[in-house]
Formats: structure tokens, C-alpha cells, sequence
């Protein structure tokens, strides 16, 4: 066995949890063709073949107008519930045991989804997948940017009136060009004072001004992306003085044209500077990839033995909003994975 096929193969029992990971992006070309032939006139292929085709992006905004596509397949809580639950197997099969999942309810009640019907479904999928497969799941709602402050305002309502037992924090995604952070504010504000913490996307498509704004008007606690973050030492500086982690997709980021080459990441310079990052997927099979392939780039990028991408798992859990007792107990999984190679190494 070569040392990468070595690496790989205890990547893929590594217990891991994943804290950037878009719902409606995860869905498998499976789940995607089978909802596809159930709304063919939505246009989306319902062969899971031509959706490699169809999962190819020129551009950040084409990649968000496939997305928008997917999210209209859709349609009711049978297809919510069926599509997270069947999330939480493919994470099963990555020794993913903990991810929070971002999810935009707006998308889906916009749709004419009741919101009550909506959150029930993705609350019934948590505790099948947490009873029946062993993975802990939670979400983040997002606002979808390019909506504008009326999504806003139904996101923040959801979250703050509804809050689902799951939910754990409060997110900004979509189109980064156009959709300033600072507007979003207020949502924020109210969102935060409820306890939820705040992870917004910034810092993809654009440069760090826009980082700056989610860490000074959204209080963000983690960015989702921030891969501008080394276009600016200062900032660079502030992150790793303030242990503020980068959620880091390396494939999306090439795919979504925000990042030229894989050669081009900025990974390894985020951790020279001492910036916490973590590995994640983001939309995996819309990129063509998964947890564990990221990881597997990651530890490529930053030279890393079985040693090094373990730590990397722990960085996960540790700036992970599940609650110490799970992180404790993850921790020491990882731990043991990790002396049991070295034993047999």
C-alpha cells in the first residue's frame, strides 16, 4: 500500500465532524435524479450521469443559479425529510459523527413549504439519523444574501420564534458581490441575543473587507470560507490572536472559480499564520467530492501525516457547538483511531 493510499485509508475511519456542509447542496445525485423525475418540469436532469454535466460550474453565479435549480426539487416535507435523513447516511459511511448542517429555510417556506411542516421534517430526520446511525447533527440557518432583507427577516423569525431543538446558530450564505454583511446587522442582533452563535460565509468571492464587516457587525464567531483572509496581514493577525477558525473547503473553492488551481490554495498560508481552520465539504456532490477527500487534499497542502490530520478532526470538534461532554467524548474516538494506526503502522 503507497503512503497516500495509507493516508487515505485512515482518513476514512477517522471519527470526524463537519461544520461547513450546505443541506440542499448535499443531496447525493441519487436523491437529486430521483426528485428530478418526480418535478421533471423543473429541468433538472434525472439521470445521476448528466448531472456531472449539469454540476459543472463556469463561475460562482452559475454555480449558485445550478444550486437554486436543486433547492426548487424541493417541494414538500416528504422530500425535506427523505433528503436529510438520507444526508446523515452518506456522513454514516465517512465516520462523520457530528455536522452542523446549513440549512436556508426560506428557500423552502418561499416554496410554499409551511414552516412547522419544514422544521419537523428536518427534526424527525436529527433524531432518526442520531438513533438509527450514530450521527449527531444541528443546524445553522442561513439567510440567503441574494434574497435580500425580507429573507432576512423570515429567517430570523424562524430562528428566534420556532427554534427547533436542533438549531445551534445563524449564518449568511449565497452571493458575496453585491450583498454587503453590515445590512444584515439588526438579524444578527436578534438572533444572537436569542444564544445562537454566529458563522456567516465571507471572505469567498470577495477580498477581506468583507470579512472585516462579518467579524465587526455580524460578530462572527467562525467565517465561513474566509479565503481572502490572506490578502491582509492584519487580519491574518487578528483571527490567530483571537482563535476566530476559518471553515475551509478547498475543492468548492476551485470549483466555484474563487480559487484558481488547488497549487493556488491559501491553506497552508492561513496556517503559517497561525489561523485555525478546519476541513469541510460544503456542497460535495455538486463539487464531486466528500469529507473524507478533503481531508485528503488538506493533508496534501499542508504536508500532514496521520498525526497532522487528526489534529486537524480535533479542530473541528473543539470550535464545534456540540456540547463539551460530545466534544470530550469525540476527542477521545479520534484519539484512539489514531493510537491504534500508529500500533499497527
Amino acid at each position: 500500500m503507497s503512503e497516500s493510499s495509507d493516508l487515505a485509508a485512515f482518513i476514512a475511519g477517522l471519527p470526524k465532524a463537519e461544520l461547513h456542509v450546505h443541506h440542499v447542496g448535499s443531496a447525493s445525485p441519487r436523491i437529486v435524479a430521483e426528485l428530478a423525475a418526480r418535478h421533471p418540469e423543473a429541468g433538472v436532469p434525472a439521470d445521476p450521469e448528466a448531472l456531472a454535466d449539469y454540476f459543472t460550474f463556469t463561475d460562482f453565479a452559475h454555480f449558485i443559479q445550478v444550486y437554486l435549480s436543486v433547492v426548487d426539487l424541493v417541494r414538500d416535507a416528504e422530500d425535506v425529510r427523505l433528503l436529510t435523513y438520507e444526508i446523515a447516511r452518506d456522513m454514516a459511511r465517512q465516520a462523520i459523527r457530528y455536522a452542523e448542517l446549513t440549512v436556508t429555510p426560506y428557500s423552502s417556506v418561499s416554496r410554499g413549504i409551511p414552516d412547522g411542516a419544514f422544521l419537523e421534517a428536518i427534526e424527525d430526520a436529527r433524531r432518526s439519523a442520531e438513533r438509527e446511525l450514530g450521527v449527531v447533527l444541528r443546524w445553522t440557518f442561513d439567510i440567503p444574501g441574494e434574497a435580500g432583507l425580507a429573507a432576512a427577516e423570515e429567517t430570523t423569525r424562524i430562528a428566534t420564534a420556532m427554534a427547533p431543538d436542533g438549531l445551534v446558530s445563524f449564518g449568511l450564505g449565497g452571493p458575496e458581490i453585491g450583498v454587503p454583511r453590515p445590512q444584515f446587522k439588526p438579524y444578527f442582533d436578534r438572533a444572537l441575543a436569542t444564544g445562537l452563535h454566529s458563522v456567516p460565509h465571507a471572505g469567498e468571492t470577495t477580498g477581506p473587507g468583507t470579512i472585516w464587516d462579518a467579524l465587526t457587525s455580524l460578530r462572527a464567531e467562525r467565517i465561513g470560507h474566509g479565503t481572502s483572509a490572506v490578502q491582509d496581514p492584519r487580519l491574518l493577525e487578528h483571527l490567530a490572536e483571537r482563535g476566530i477558525p476559518l471553515e475551509v473547503c478547498p475543492t468548492s473553492n476551485i470549483a466555484t472559480r474563487a480559487v484558481e488551481t488547488l497549487a493556488d490554495h491559501p491553506v497552508a498560508e492561513m496556517v503559517k499564520a497561525g489561523v485555525l481552520v478546519t476541513i469541510n465539504s460544503d456542497d460535495p456532490p455538486m463539487f464531486g467530492t466528500d469529507l473524507n477527500t478533503e481531508y485528503g487534499i488538506a493533508a496534501k497542502l499542508l504536508g500532514l501525516d496521520a498525526a497532522g490530520v487528526a489534529t486537524l478532526a480535533r479542530n473541528a470538534v473543539r470550535v464545534s457547538f456540540l456540547d463539551e461532554g460530545g466534544k470530550a467524548r469525540l476527542c477521545e474516538e479520534i484519539d484512539a483511531h489514531l493510537a491504534a494506526w500508529q500500533r499497527t503502522g
